[in-house]
């Protein structure tokens, strides 16, 4: 029986435990197994076919975590669905939902092409349910993506995972340098972007940077003290509005689309002109700040380009530390 289930070929360039779960899956779409059938143990095909255990084992966990087979202790293992998934079923875990977070997930939903299943939590930036998540998917999937955001030392939990089933998003991580990562160079973004448009900069006679703290990248006031610093700016770097009253021939760098808002607001109470004598910069480029007050001037990584390469990395299981780009988007409001 062995051998009319499971087919391996020593000259393919194909791991053998890619092949031995190929040929479930082919024994399944050709009906020679079905729901509720046994299939060969572990002990048969390492026999049958001068095979490792643990090259078995490998392919039998892989059946496990695509919902295929189902084992019970003493008994063997036995097919649990006779309906094929999709190669990969991945599990993505984000911090949170937001317009831009929604187009990277879209980006790599289109990328995948129908070849993995995808299912996404979010931590919110609550410690508790990152740990919560990440120990409840071990094993149920082939990949892991995880974006662990503010959390800095997070390398214990992710060592519960399979090493090469595991892709850091977002931010790269001193603890997690040893997986595959995409993520923002935050400091070096912003102070690239500022470089980038200099010459709009020139105009004005002060920059404020708004940065409330808490979830946003610290790295990114160190790229905006060190463009400030290295071209002679008149800066400042504040936490929140509270208390200030805006000036002509001031540009504001916004993290915080809250303060985006209310930027906007006190520019028209003021009767200031986005651009003119009054420059507005904000985080993070969504279809929305195309639009709003004649168009928001962002400064954005590329969350499209962020989804296509995660889908390449996933599904080629490619390693790697890769930046992804990011540049000055020019509109009215600078």
């Amino acid at each position: 029986m062995t051998k009319s289930i499971v087919k391996i070929d020593p000259k393919s360039a194909l791991p053998k435990y890619r092949q031995i779960i190929s040929s479930v899956q082919q024994a399944i779409e050709k009906k020679l197994l079905k729901k509720g059938d046994k299939i060969p143990s572990i002990n048969q095909i390492c026999t049958d076919f001068n095979l490792s255990r643990d090259t078995v084992m490998f392919a039998f966990n892989e059946l496990k975590s695509r919902g295929i087979l189902h084992s019970q202790p003493g008994k063997g293992y036995y097919i649990v669905t006779t309906e094929i998934q999709p190669e990969e079923n991945i599990f993505v875990l984000f911090d949170e939902l937001n317009a831009f977070k929604e187009d990277l997930y879209n980006s790599l939903i289109a990328s995948l092409k129908g070849k993995a299943i995808v299912d996404i939590y979010f931590h919110h930036f609550n410690y508790k349910l990152f740990k919560n998540l990440i120990a409840e998917s071990i094993g149920n999937y082939t990949s892991y993506v995880i974006m662990p955001a503010t959390f800095d030392i997070t390398s214990h939990l992710l060592t519960k995972y399979p090493k090469e089933k595991v892709f850091i998003l977002d931010r790269f991580k001193p603890d997690l340098k040893m997986y595959p990562v995409i993520y923002q160079d935050f400091e070096k973004d912003f102070c690239d972007a500022l470089n980038q448009g200099i010459e709009l900069l020139k105009k004005y006679q002060k920059l404020i940077f708004v940065n409330s703290g808490g979830k946003e990248p610290v790295e990114r006031t160190k790229g905006f003290e060190r463009f400030c610093v290295e071209n002679g700016c008149n800066f400042q770097v504040v936490k929140s509005l509270d208390g200030i009253r805006p000036e002509l021939y001031e540009a504001y760098f916004v993290t915080s689309d809250r303060d985006l808002v209310e930027m906007v607001k006190i520019a028209k109470n003021y009767n200031y002109k986005l651009g003119k004598k009054f420059g507005l910069v904000s985080f993070n480029d969504t279809m929305l700040k195309e639009v709003v007050a004649g168009g928001i001037t962002t400064i954005s990584t590329d969350f499209i380009e962020m989804g296509k390469t995660l889908a390449d990395m996933v599904l080629n299981k490619k390693t790697g530390q890769v930046r992804n780009p990011s540049k000055l988007i020019v509109r009215n409001s600078l």
